[in-house]
């Protein structure tokens, strides 16, 4: 009988249970519901990505704003050490000193910097008149009336037509500007003004400023409390900013897809937005799902910010869920229609074999639809190719185990990665490529060995040996079942090399401001240059005062023989390494040797270079100013290699820095020369010592150390009852005969202690004290300044400080020995020398050479101020020879004395007169055209006519004078120019007769006045 083989249930397929429509649909929800885990994982990490950018943005942009304004406030900081250094700025003075700091050019959004004193309602008049005398005759303070105080704005620099609608402008009579002059009054401090209209534009409505202020007190007066502080404030100096100008450019790249909104204080209103980055309809589209508001504090006042951001600020991240959903769509109805067709396909050929043909043409329609469908796959792949390699930052896929799996254009670019190394199928190959670039690869290696978990993040710095800074960071993700890492590379090393320029230019200039000795400065110099390139050893040698010698400046990571074996050598005698230098020195142009094993034509030459562990080296000349060679910056590496643009970039940079420095130090070497030569003609003459004990004010050093006070600045100027303390432990120890001398004290005073800082620094110098203690405690063994003391007398007195400490006794600071010189005479006779070097000693008016600096001066102002005007006349008196012939000289002197009298009689206070010759006579009419000018002349000319001189014998003298005028104009080639047009019409007023007028305008007959002698 016919036997039926029976089919056990396991071995049926899945097709024998469920029809096809529903094995499709089990795929289709099996392959969409990884879709949408895969979307869900994309979706949160993007949103996580946008918060994080969004955040990171708001912090880089609060962090510009509260940056640019403290290096304003450190700008109006130096004005105000102008002030308080000195008893008196003049307009000229403060014009110069800001046209050094180019306020316009790096500091944008400052229309200016200004000087505001404090003038009581009863010195305005006097004030407005001063001010008019310095040229500005139209100068009133407004608004008008009468107040108690006043702080107009009498300087402004730089003095445009826009700040000109400032000048005079009365700043205590606004309640708003009139809160922020009170504020840094009593605190000492910079203080900020509210939500203001500027004066410069003419009081618009559309534009909103502010004014930061710092006040300036009296030197000679205590300031410690706020009663101290009111009673000793001088002036003010302040800057005005304008919003829109302030904010250009402070948010960089990150900061275009924000909206950025600024509010006065912490009310989110119309009238306190003080600035919109996107006014109007623009800001209207600013989305509120990223929503930041922050406040900070800016000189005593407070701003509220508001960031919002802008459509299209987080596309391209959200982008990418959207394309992982499409592509996991795609490939689930794929792979469903792909089961469907398989089971149906199964089930065709089980329900009839018959079918068998048209079967195979179904499958194969199946099989085209499913490579079409791959097809469309491989298209999104592509495109989502595309998009990763149009990214800006280089990115990076692997596994825990080093298997990488995808890397983007950029990433190639930026790591410079050959299309030879086949990184796919040998990883190692990879991450050795990326490890030869970097100076230091431990950060990249621990980035590898301790890759963060979860939704962590891992950031590094990595520094390129061609000089390049690359911003590396490392997250952990999800790829399916497979746990991988994302890296992001991205370059900045402008950013970075920018901002260590500018941190290094900034210490280098303080420490120059401050006298540091110039090892020091060249040694912050170099190490500046190492820290930014780990791989770089530098150094500075110096050519020493005969040209022909090479000393070392600095050389800190260099070995000892290294450095000693080119110090004190001559130039022809350096071979080798240090041959180097001697060439870039001779020739002035720099060296690169990229192999110093290939460029030694003799092996031994090279030998302190192999000692030495260096391969490769590079010499840049250090100039001056004016280009004159100084010495020359080495670098060294320990491989052979060659310098990029960022290398170069960096060393010219450093060199540049470096010769600022030296010049600096011979200049102040050549001062202190001088000063020793002029000393050495006083070496008979006894000197002031002062033998002094400072281990008690050490002590206290280090008290206020252990309890926390680290900067010794800071703590003086915000505790100034702290110096005065520390004062009070100095102990005279001895004093000898010329300082006992110079204080008006016996040793009787000495014996019972009644000697003591005091005279040596006074109340008022207890700021030069405090720099003193400064250096001694911070290790300088000597110290020099000018100071202030109080003989026993009660007189008060200037000395010349030089403070000695003795060697041994620098960490104790026990004996310090102190010579003073009083320069109170030398300083009066400076100004009696100054007087007579101004003055014509016969007639006691202005000399030639101070008339020429005044007729220069408003010759300037002409050229500043087209619209203003200004006459020159030229005076002689006629037949002045026959008086001195007649008479005698003692006689002419005589009527020269009485001309300038009659002159001074007549003038105003900005008219300038001036003897440029033996009888002849000039004056400068500031703000004066010709017509006004010929009034003036021909009143003089006549009270010269009317006017007689009788001499000691009895003698009576008439004399008259012919005067010459001309117009002085902003558009002459010089101010000599007047000078020669006044002359030509005064010879014209001698030949045509004498004791008249006559004037250079261009015309043929010039003549104003006719009066023939009688």
């Amino acid at each position: 009988m016919p036997t039926h083989a029976s089919t056990s249930w396991f071995a049926r397929s899945v097709s024998h249970w469920v029809g096809p429509r529903v094995l499709a649909a089990l795929v289709l929800a099996m392959c969409l519901g990884l879709t949408y885990g895969a979307w869900r994982n994309a979706h949160d990490a993007s949103e996580q990505q946008v918060q994080a950018d969004f955040d990171f943005r708001v912090r880089q942009l609060m962090g510009n704003i509260v940056v640019r304004m403290q290096t304003y406030i450190q700008v109006l900081h130096g004005v105000q050490g102008l002030y308080a250094s000195s008893q008196g700025v003049t307009r000229s003075e403060l014009h110069a000193y800001l046209a050094v700091q180019q306020v316009d050019r790096h500091f944008p959004g400052i229309q200016g910097i200004g000087y505001l004193p404090l003038l009581p309602g009863a010195g305005l008049a006097r004030h407005e008149a001063s001010v008019r005398a310095e040229g500005y005759p139209g100068y009133a303070v407004r608004p008008p009336g009468q107040r108690a105080w006043h702080a107009p704005i009498t300087y402004l620099e730089p003095l445009s037509e826009s700040n000109l609608l400032a000048f005079g402008y009365d700043i205590w009579s606004e309640p708003v500007r009139r809160a922020a002059l009170e504020q840094a009054r009593d605190t000492g401090q910079a203080a900020m003004t509210g939500k203001i209209h500027l004066l410069q534009d003419g009081g618009s409505a559309q534009t909103h400023g502010f004014l930061v202020v710092l006040p300036v007190y009296d030197n000679g007066l205590p300031h410690a409390s706020v009663e101290q502080r009111r009673a000793a404030l001088r002036a003010w100096v302040f800057a005005p900013f304008r919003m829109g100008d302030l904010m250009a450019g402070v948010g960089g790249e990150g900061a275009r897809q924000l909206d950025l909104e600024i509010y006065d204080g912490a009310q989110l209103t119309e009238a306190a937005l003080m600035y919109d980055s996107l006014p109007g309809t623009q800001s209207s589209a600013a989305s509120d799902s990223l929503l930041s508001q922050q406040a900070i504090s800016i000189a005593g006042h407070a701003w509220t910010l508001r960031v919002r951001t802008m459509p299209g600020f987080d596309g391209e991240l959200l982008a990418r869920p959207r394309l992982v959903a499409l592509t996991g769509v795609l490939a689930s109805v794929v792979l469903a229609l792909a089961a469907w067709l398989l089971a149906a396909g199964r089930t065709r050929a089980q329900a009839a074999l018959a079918r068998s043909s048209e079967l195979t043409g179904q499958l194969e329609q199946g099989q085209a639809s499913v490579l079409a469908m791959a097809e469309a796959a491989q298209r999104s792949q592509a495109m989502l190719r595309s998009i990763l390699d149009s990214t800006i930052d280089g990115i990076l896929v692997d596994n825990i185990d080093g298997h990488i799996f995808t890397s983007n254009r950029r990433f190639r670019d930026l790591w410079q990665v050959p299309d030879a190394l086949d990184w796919q199928a040998d990883g190692a190959a990879l991450v050795r490529h990326v490890q030869s670039q970097l100076e230091q690869a431990a950060p990249f290696l621990g980035a590898r060995a301790h890759a963060p978990h979860g939704h962590r993040e891992r950031r590094d710095v990595l520094h390129l040996r061609d000089g390049r800074v690359v911003e590396q960071y490392v997250r952990s993700m999800q790829l399916g079942n497979e746990q991988a890492r994302l890296w992001t590379f991205r370059d900045i090393s402008e950013r970075s090399q920018m901002e260590r320029r500018e941190h290094t230019r900034r210490q280098v200039l303080e420490m120059l401001a401050t006298g540091a000795p110039l090892e020091r400065v060249l040694e912050s110099v170099v190490l500046s240059v190492q820290a930014d390139h780990p791989a770089m050893l530098c150094s500075i040698l110096l050519l020493d005062e005969s040209r022909h010698r090479l000393v070392l400046g600095a050389a800190p990571s260099l070995p000892a023989f290294f450095n000693l074996s080119s110090h004190g050598h001559d130039l022809d005698t350096l071979q080798g390494v240090h041959g180097i230098a001697a060439q870039a020195l001779r020739d002035g142009q720099r060296v690169i040797v990229g192999d110093l094993h290939a460029a030694a034509n003799v092996q031994e030459t090279m030998e302190l270079a192999w000692r030495a562990q260096l391969q490769s080296c590079w010499a840049e000349p250090v100039r001056g100013g004016s280009g004159k060679l100084l010495g020359v910056l080495m670098a060294y590496h320990r491989q052979p290699t060659l310098p990029g643009a960022a290398h170069l970039a960096r060393l010219s940079e450093a060199a540049h820095l470096a010769g600022m420095a030296i010049e600096q130090a011979q200049v102040a070497l050549a001062l202190r020369a001088g000063e020793a030569r002029f000393r050495s003609l006083y070496d008979h003459a006894p000197v002031a010592l002062w033998e002094q004990d400072w281990s008690a004010v050490r002590a206290a050093l280090d008290a206020l150390e252990q309890a926390g006070v680290h900067d010794l600045g800071t703590y003086f100027q915000a505790n100034p009852d702290a110096l005065q303390q520390l004062a009070g432990l100095v102990r005279i120890i001895d004093a000898n005969g010329a300082a006992l001398a110079q204080v008006r004290a016996n040793e009787d005073d000495q014996r019972r202690g009644a000697l003591g800082l005091a005279q040596n620094f006074d109340d008022s110098a207890l700021p030069r004290f405090g720099d003193a203690l400064l250096a001694l405690a911070g290790g300088a063994h000597l110290y020099e300044c000018e100071s202030s003391f109080v003989r026993l007398d009660g007189a008060a007195r200037q000395n010349e400080l030089s403070l000695l400490v003795m060697p041994g006794h620098a960490d104790s600071l026990d004996f310090v020995m102190v010579s003073s010189l009083d320069i109170t005479e030398r300083k009066r006779m400076n100004a009696e020398l100054l007087q007579l070097a101004t003055t014509d000693f016969l007639t006691g008016l202005p000399n030639r050479r101070h008339f020429m600096a005044a007729l220069e001066n408003e010759h300037a102002r002409l050229q500043r101020e087209l619209a203003s005007c200004a006459s020159v006349l030229m005076l002689d008196i006629d037949h002045f020879k026959r008086v001195n012939d007649e008479y005698g000289h003692a006689v002419g002197d005589t009527v020269l004395r009485h001309l300038g009298a009659l002159m001074c009689q007549a003038l105003r206070k900005v008219d300038v007169p001036g003897r440029v010759g033996g009888e002849e006579f000039a004056i400068l009419l500031p703000g004066t055209d010709l017509a006004a000018a010929a009034v003036f002349a021909e009143r003089l000319r006549r009270r010269v006519a009317e006017s007689s001189l009788t001499t000691d014998g009895g003698i009576l003298i008439t004399i008259t004078v012919s005067i010459g005028m001309a117009a002085m104009a902003g558009t002459d080639a010089d101010s000599e120019a007047v000078l020669a047009r006044a002359d030509e019409a005064l010879y014209r007023a001698k030949r045509g007769g004498r004791n008249r007028i006559e004037q250079n305008d261009g015309a043929s007959d010039g003549v104003l006045s006719k009066f023939m002698a009688q």
